[in-house]
């Protein structure tokens, strides 16, 4: 597989990862303070106040993982800023600003898990992440932010 379309899947699952964050964690998980994306392994670093349980970390992954296998569409929404705000609202948006010079936004929406305004390639639906499989995660308490490292695998691609 092109390091391409592989990147493309890993970014797809940051979606499907952050839906599943907000799903376990409620809201005041949703603000995401960054990103990262290299071939099959990604990073999602959302703004949280307490270090979750081992629990509740599972449960994001199992449920990450079977969104993918519910294989739903993506949309891509291309939208006037002011549009996208009027319809979505702020949630569309990450911690870091989209610039305001910005006038048009490309908006990711899996519906009912995930809306946020993305400039990156995306897959049509979930199914072709294949599955997420965490690697590590922490809580940094100072800067009150929940670091999770994942990598994309095949749907049955076994475990390590």
């Amino acid at each position: 597989m092109e390091s391409r379309d592989i990147e493309v899947r890993t970014h797809t699952a940051l979606h499907v990862l952050k839906g599943a964050v907000v799903k376990v964690l409620g809201n005041e998980a949703m603000w995401t303070a960054s990103t990262y994306v290299s071939g099959n392994r990604g990073r999602l670093v959302v703004q949280f106040t307490r270090k979750p349980s081992i629990e509740e970390i599972d449960k994001i992954f199992e449920l990450a993982n079977l969104k993918i296998r519910e294989d739903v569409p993506i949309k891509v929404l291309h939208l006037a800023r002011s549009e996208a705000e009027e319809i979505f609202g702020k949630i569309i948006y990450d911690l870091y600003p989209v610039p305001g010079e910005v006038d048009t936004l490309q908006v990711v929406v899996i519906d009912g898990w995930n809306i946020n305004a993305c400039s990156k390639e995306h897959l049509r639906s979930t199914g072709g992440v294949g599955r997420v499989r965490l690697r590590k995660w922490r809580f940094r308490g100072s800067k009150k932010l929940l670091e999770l490292s994942f990598e994309v695998l095949e749907a049955g691609e076994a475990d390590e």
